[in-house]
């Protein structure tokens, strides 16, 4: 039996793994291990592993990251807490392969300790480019420890190989979060407004706000030049999703909290949608709105618009559904008034989304669950002749 390990620390990433954690746990072959940290395991961020068990999942080990201060010595004392838990994690569990999606710090942390404990890496996502935060530096580190590797696009599987990493371990096989959306049943109107206590209409947006770890702007700035230009459309509701817990998302909460406080007719915030609700909203709002990579991945498969505000998803792959525009308050004004036009959410039900290719998660699955495990701990560099 392959004991088959994935880590997670945020709703959004347990969102996109859930569907291939139901095939790892299903296979006779396979057995799943669950690791929690990270946000999952804060109240502030609604302790969201709740979530995880009540999909019936059993979580294996939770391992603790503290928040401290909202600033880069916060974050790296919170990963010096999580590598010490992970390391005992994965000394308890013995996993025979690790499975880790994305880019964030508390993955990077996961990397080097299966790195350490020579446990074989499987990576969700190498290859893509994130020019205006940390998470891209991180995502390519991720990459050069990890011995599967699993892309959203060709390109981005060309990008892995141009990495040194060999082809035959480079798989393109889409983004997971798109199969989910087809997948996954959906709230009808009534029952997602019940659930949300809040209406939505042909002129609600949905929000979702990052910080810019890499920007020239202050963080405090960008949120409030963006609240600015959302008072600009007085006749627009608002459903805010908060910001990961990276440097500076205090900050954005903060804003946003005051905001929906204030505007509590048309405003409000969650913590957490949770995949099924988050998903459900889509069918039924105008646009999709701010900095998350949700926007150029799985948005465009609603067809429905997405404006990308600022730098932080700057060089990643997007379809004809994506708008960009700059961080400053005038610039998103002229941003929301395309994307919200006729025209525009014309050409978003016409757009084809870059990141949508069939049976992603079994494919996946197929590759972790019989890929010879003998020979993958030593890596040799792929020269691009």
């Amino acid at each position: 039996m392959r004991k088959i390990c994935v880590v997670t620390g945020t709703r959004a990433e347990y969102g996109l793994l859930s569907r291939l954690m139901r095939l790892i746990a299903d296979s006779s072959d396979c057995i799943l291990q669950v690791v929690a940290t990270n946000m999952h395991l804060l109240p502030e961020y609604g302790n969201t592993y709740q979530e995880i068990e009540g999909d019936g999942f059993y979580i294996d080990v939770k391992v603790p990251m503290h928040k401290d201060a909202d600033n880069a010595y916060g974050v790296i004392h919170s990963m010096s807490e999580e590598m010490n838990g992970m390391s005992e994690a994965f000394r308890k569990l013995s996993p025979d392969l690790v499975v880790i999606l994305g880019d964030r710090y508390e993955m990077l942390v996961v990397a080097i300790v299966a790195m350490l404990q020579r446990i074989p890496i499987a990576h969700l996502y190498g290859g893509e480019i994130s020019e205006g935060a940390v998470d891209d530096s991180i995502r390519h580190c991720i990459t050069k420890m990890s011995h599967l590797h699993f892309t959203s696009t060709e390109e981005n599987r060309k990008r892995v190989i141009q990495l040194g990493e060999e082809p035959n371990r480079v798989f393109y096989v889409g983004a997971i979060g798109v199969e989910n959306m087809k997948d996954i049943p959906l709230l009808c109107k009534v029952d997602l407004e019940k659930s949300l206590g809040f209406s939505v209409d042909d002129n609600t947006i949905m929000v979702t706000y990052h910080p810019v770890t890499l920007g020239e702007r202050n963080v405090r700035e960008e949120i409030n030049d963006f609240l600015k230009a959302i008072d600009f459309f007085p006749q627009l509701r608002v459903l805010f999703t908060m910001p990961n817990s990276d440097q500076g998302g205090d900050s954005i909460k903060s804003a946003i909290e005051s905001y929906c406080i204030l505007h509590a007719d048309r405003a409000k915030c969650f913590t957490s949608l949770g995949v099924r609700r988050y998903l459900s909203t889509m069918q039924y709002i105008a646009a999709v709105v701010g900095n998350s990579s949700s926007g150029l991945v799985e948005v465009p498969s609603s067809h429905i618009p997405t404006l990308n505000i600022g730098d932080r998803q700057k060089g990643r792959t997007r379809g004809k559904s994506v708008y960009d525009c700059a961080s400053d308050t005038t610039s998103i004004i002229e941003g929301l008034k395309i994307v919200l036009s006729n025209e525009f959410r014309e050409e978003a039900r016409r757009a084809v989304n870059p990141y949508e290719k069939g049976n992603t998660a079994k494919n996946i699955f197929q590759v972790i669950s019989t890929y010879p495990l003998e020979n993958l701990k030593q890596k040799k560099f792929y020269d691009i002749n």
